[in-house]
C-alpha cells in the first residue's frame, strides 16, 4: 500500500482490518505516528493515529490536496474468468483508468456474473486496493452490462478505439489521442463475434492493432491501457 483509503468519515479501523493489520504490522506505526493516507474519490493527505488498543484505532486526517484525478480513458472489458478479472481491475485502476464497462460477450460464459466478485462486491475492494497501489485516492467507475449492445450505450469518448488483429490495419501506437478523451475496447479470449464486430463499426469504433500477435485478455487490457495513456501524453 503506497497510500491508505479510508471512506468519507471513516474514523475508526478495527483490528481485523486489513488496513489496520497493515499499519501496526508493516509500517510498525502506533499512537502519535503518521502515515501517507487519503479519501477514497478525494483529498490525500496526512491520517497520526489517535489511539490503538485491541478493538481497533482511531485516526484523525489532514487533507492536503486533491488526489482523486482520473484519465478520460475508458475501457470496455469483455466478461473473462473472475480470477483474471480480479487482476485486470486492479491493474487498470492503479494505472488511473477513469472507467470500465465490462459486457458479457456472444462467446463468453454467461455465468461469469454469478461469480461473488460480483454478487457480494468484492470488486471494489479490488478497485481500492489498486487505487492504494497507485498512491491515489480516485476509484474507478465500474458498470457490467448484460450484453455488448447495453456496453455501447454506455461508453462515450472522442475517440473509439475496437483492438482487434482481424480487423485492424493500423497500430495503436500511431493513434492520435493528443488532448482528446478515448474509449478503447477488449475482447475476451474467444474474441468478439462477428456481429459485435458490426455493432462496433456501427457504433464508430476504428479497429486497431496492438500487435501480431494473439494476448490474453488480461495481457492486452493493460498493454493497451498503457499504449492509450502514452499517445494520449499521461504517460
Amino acid at each position: 500500500m503506497n497510500i491508505i483509503l479510508f471512506e468519507e468519515n471513516e474514523f475508526f479501523l478495527p483490528s481485523s482490518d486489513e488496513r489496520a493489520k497493515h499499519i501496526r504490522k508493516v509500517l510498525h506505526l502506533g499512537v502519535g505516528d503518521s502515515f501517507r493516507a487519503g479519501v477514497i474519490n478525494s483529498y490525500r493527505g496526512t491520517a497520526t493515529i489517535m489511539s490503538s488498543d485491541e478493538k481497533g484505532m482511531e485516526i484523525s486526517f489532514s487533507p492536503e490536496e486533491n488526489g482523486a484525478f482520473l484519465y478520460p480513458l475508458t475501457l470496455i472489458i469483455a466478461q473473462v474468468r473472475p480470477i483474471c478479472m480480479r487482476r485486470i481491475l486492479r491493474e487498470a485502476v492503479s494505472m488511473g483508468v477513469g472507467k470500465m464497462i465490462l459486457p458479457v460477450s456472444d462467446l463468453g460464459e454467461k455465468s461469469y456474473l454469478g461469480a461473488s466478485l460480483y454478487t457480494e462486491g468484492e470488486y471494489r475492494k479490488i478497485l481500492i486496493d489498486g487505487a492504494m497501489q497507485s498512491g491515489f485516492t480516485g476509484v474507478s467507475s465500474v458498470q457490467i452490462a448484460g450484453t455488448l449492445d447495453e456496453a455501447l450505450a454506455e461508453a462515450s469518448g472522442d475517440v473509439k478505439i475496437l483492438l482487434d488483429n482481424r480487423k485492424g490495419a493500423s497500430r495503436l501506437s500511431d493513434a492520435d489521442l493528443k488532448d482528446r478523451s478515448a474509449v478503447l475496447a477488449i475482447g475476451p479470449e474467444r474474441g468478439w463475434s462477428e456481429r459485435e464486430v458490426r455493432l462496433f463499426e456501427e457504433a464508430g469504433y476504428y479497429p486497431m492493432l496492438l500487435g501480431k500477435r494473439i494476448l490474453r485478455t488480461e495481457t492486452a487490457a493493460v498493454g493497451g491501457t498503457l499504449l492509450a495513456l502514452s499517445r494520449m501524453g499521461f504517460v
